[in-house]
């Protein structure tokens, strides 16, 4: 898988309730790929910088590994976890799959102060999938167009969202969810030899925050990456600097290519200790 093989995000599944700008859909093949490749197996799988946890999610499903901790500093997407895994995820389920998108009710929804967590994740659930790109930081704006025109039914699958979310409950004991800095995770298990690491912290593109938190110490991502003593693989943008960081570091790089849902191709940049694996 090196840049030759493009990964169109449309032929992975999708087992996060979060659309979410930055997704990491299009690294799921690589991942099983490199997971597999790792001898001994990992038994656990961490996700410092959770989001959405499509790659987490995928691997757990697929039996790759048999334990998936998420750390997410975000209280509003922290709160959608929490309450799936806590076990009102029944309940958040058949709020969406009942819920009316129209303009009022969503408005009514994003303009009203969460009195409860269960009644935040459902707002962040909303949010989620009526702003534009999926993008929850200050200053996103909803959806008006959408797709094919439909407005903000683009992205509302009620359905599929309470499919994914009771899916996720189904394994939800395998499943171990902070709300947390992600670098304190880094610090306080950098001694675990069979935990995998998937490091895919926030950035900013073009100047625009895509996320509520978007400014973390890189420099000490790459020095607590250093001294893990069990695998870990990192994707960044494609740029000198993230480069040099990794030359620094001694890290193996690897740039790959991906499709996204608007069939554009795009680069990123696979960062590990060895990634012969990526290149076949």
């Amino acid at each position: 898988m090196g840049t030759s093989t493009v990964i169109n995000v449309a032929a992975v599944a999708h087992r996060s309730p979060f659309r979410y700008p930055g997704g990491k859909t299009w690294l799921v093949p690589y991942v099983r790929k490199w997971l597999a490749s790792l001898s001994p197996r990992p038994t656990e799988f961490a996700e410092p910088f959770a989001g959405g946890a499509i790659v987490g999610l995928s691997v757990l499903f697929d039996g790759l590994v048999d334990r998936l901790t998420l750390v997410e500093k975000d209280a509003d997407v922290a709160s959608v976890w929490r309450v799936i895994l806590n076990g009102k995820g029944n309940a958040l389920a058949e709020r969406i799959l009942n819920f009316q998108v129209t303009p009022e009710s969503v408005k009514a929804v994003l303009s009203e102060k969460p009195d409860t967590l269960f009644d935040r994740a459902f707002a962040t659930i909303v949010r989620n999938r009526v702003q534009r790109g999926g993008i929850l930081a200050p200053g996103a704006s909803v959806m008006k167009l959408g797709e094919n025109g439909r407005g903000l039914l683009s992205r509302w699958y009620p359905e599929t969202l309470k499919k994914r979310i009771l899916d996720i409950i189904e394994i939800r004991k395998r499943i171990c969810f902070s709300c947390a800095d992600g670098l304190k995770l880094l610090q306080e298990n950098r001694q675990k030899s069979k935990l995998a690491w998937l490091i895919d912290p926030p950035y900013t593109v073009a100047g625009r925050r895509l996320y509520v938190h978007s400014v973390v110490d890189h420099d000490l991502i790459f020095s607590l990456a250093a001294q893990l003593r069990g695998q870990f693989l990192m994707t960044y943008d494609n740029v000198p600097i993230v480069r040099r960081m990794a030359k620094r570091h001694g890290f193996d790089t690897q740039e790959v290519a991906m499709k996204n849902t608007h069939h554009a191709v795009m680069g990123e940049l696979l960062i590990g200790k060895n990634l012969d694996w990526a290149r076949d």
